[in-house]
């Protein structure tokens, strides 16, 4: 697909960006805020996402169908994977969903355009409204493009210009994203600005952070707080660092319906390919000694090979493929010597991996569908496993009969889980769900208050 360059992501890898040429831009940018979107009505950009959502999940979307062909050579991902997953992103941008999320986070779903009370308010004393940082810019994640997506999203709703940072070798999806935005509104894709260079470049970043009032970044914990010591002090920064996931099956939820649960596990170890911090590294099963962990894993490695024919894992780098042979090769030792470990793993690739281990301390993954299976007793013992990743923690995958869950839940929120969803919808988050426990909208805004006479 030949595009025009209208971003700095257009331009050929040869071109060479400059400091001075990112202040320009940051410049236009903030001149066409002012001009094209600072007045815009909320209900205008509502609609104008709703038509984006909908144009993006249609097979004749000329931006989707150059997505998916250019899979996985600059996206990282099988097209049916990169497929199911932009699917589960652009089906929630809807007029319906979006008027929920202004409301969750300012009270109104009318607040970003004037001043207004709460809505459950009677005759009110005081108003507000809420606005958004002239200059977003973001520093968006490599691993996955529904994150950066979503904040080019939010950032319309709060009439925001912005310029996105996209990491070296995933550009493409915001990259289309930003030209569909632009084909359907020019004057609101010139309020957008997208471009690509390698980390660490001080003089650029710094350029940047200068002209920004409100910094956003996704990525390890060592690059946020690189960015972190480089922002400018009247500068709000906002960071997501790494965070792990895991996931929760009781043996009354294996006892009902062994198949779905199986069936709920794998589509979130195979949802992005276990790539997002919302991805399962971990799921304990409980199993009072009756071998049911062991046939969950075994069921797991079925359903894993079935999914690896219709939504294939997609090529890794010779360093991933070589971590999961490494990994692999120490448990067939352990398997081998011990009736503790069991390994199930897919023939003559790494497409998938199963390890099961009567040890419910937390492990890491190799991630691109490695997933451990630990036996565990109950929930207090696959916390206690857990402990030392307890701050980092994002999101558990919940599988449990209906009269367990309220409870199971409470006491998950109370060890510091941010967010419990049902098993099989860990990388399938609600537009509105609070990212590491803040509100997505409400951490952009500032706010303005009039006591009325």
């Amino acid at each position: 697909m030949n595009l025009p360059n209208y971003f700095l992501a257009d331009l050929p890898p040869e071109a060479e960006l400059t400091a001075v040429l990112i202040t320009e831009a940051c410049q236009t940018l903030k001149r066409n805020r002012e001009r094209f979107l600072e007045g815009r009505a909320t209900e205008n950009i509502l609609g104008l996402l709703d038509r984006l959502g909908r144009e993006w999940l249609s097979d004749s979307s000329p931006f989707r169908q150059a997505v998916l062909q250019a899979c996985p050579a600059q996206t990282g991902f099988s097209a049916q994977v990169l497929a199911a997953g932009l699917d589960q992103f652009f089906k929630q941008l809807t007029v319906a969903n979006l008027e929920s999320l202004l409301r969750q986070e300012l009270g109104h779903p009318s607040r970003l355009d004037s001043f207004f009370p709460d809505e459950d308010q009677g005759r009110p004393s005081r108003v507000a409204m809420a606005y958004g940082p002239p200059l977003l810019a973001h520093i968006a994640p490599g691993n996955l493009p529904a994150p950066i997506l979503t904040e080019m999203a939010l950032g319309l709703l709060t009439r925001s210009a912005q310029f996105v940072k996209c990491a070296s070798g995933a550009a493409l999806v915001p990259r289309m994203f930003a030209h569909s935005l632009y084909e359907a509104d020019r004057k609101l894709g010139a309020c957008l600005e997208l471009a690509v260079w390698p980390g660490g470049s001080h003089a650029l970043e710094s350029a940047l952070f200068a002209e920004a009032d409100c910094i956003v970044a996704t990525g390890s914990d060592e690059t946020l707080a690189a960015i972190r010591h480089k922002a400018p002090p009247g500068a709000r920064f906002i960071g997501h660092g790494s965070k792990v996931s895991f996931g929760y099956v009781t043996s009354q939820a294996l006892d009902r319906e062994p198949e779905s649960v199986v069936e709920d596990a794998a589509a979130d170890v195979t949802a992005w390919n276990q790539r997002g911090c919302l991805s399962p590294h971990v799921i304990y099963v409980e199993d009072k000694g009756g071998g049911s962990a062991a046939e969950f894993a075994e069921l797991l490695a079925g359903k894993l090979e079935a999914l690896e024919m219709t939504h294939p894992r997609g090529p890794l780098s010779a360093g991933e493929a070589a971590a999961i042979a490494t990994r692999r090769s120490l448990y067939e030792v352990r398997a081998a010597h011990s009736p503790e470990t069991k390994m199930w793993a897919s023939r003559d690739s790494t497409a998938w991996t199963v390890v099961l281990e009567n040890d419910p301390l937390f492990q890491i993954s190799c991630q691109n569908r490695f997933i451990y299976v630990k036996i565990t007793a109950d929930l207090a013992q696959a916390l206690q496993g857990a402990e030392l990743v307890r701050d980092n923690v994002s999101t558990v995958g919940l599988a449990c009969a209906p009269a367990q869950s309220a409870e199971l839940a409470r006491r998950l929120a109370r060890w510091g889980a941010k967010r419990i969803c049902p098993l099989g919808q860990m990388q399938r988050p609600p537009l509105g769900w609070r990212h590491d426990g803040g509100p997505p909208l409400g951490q952009l805004v500032s706010w303005a208050e009039w006591e009325m006479p």
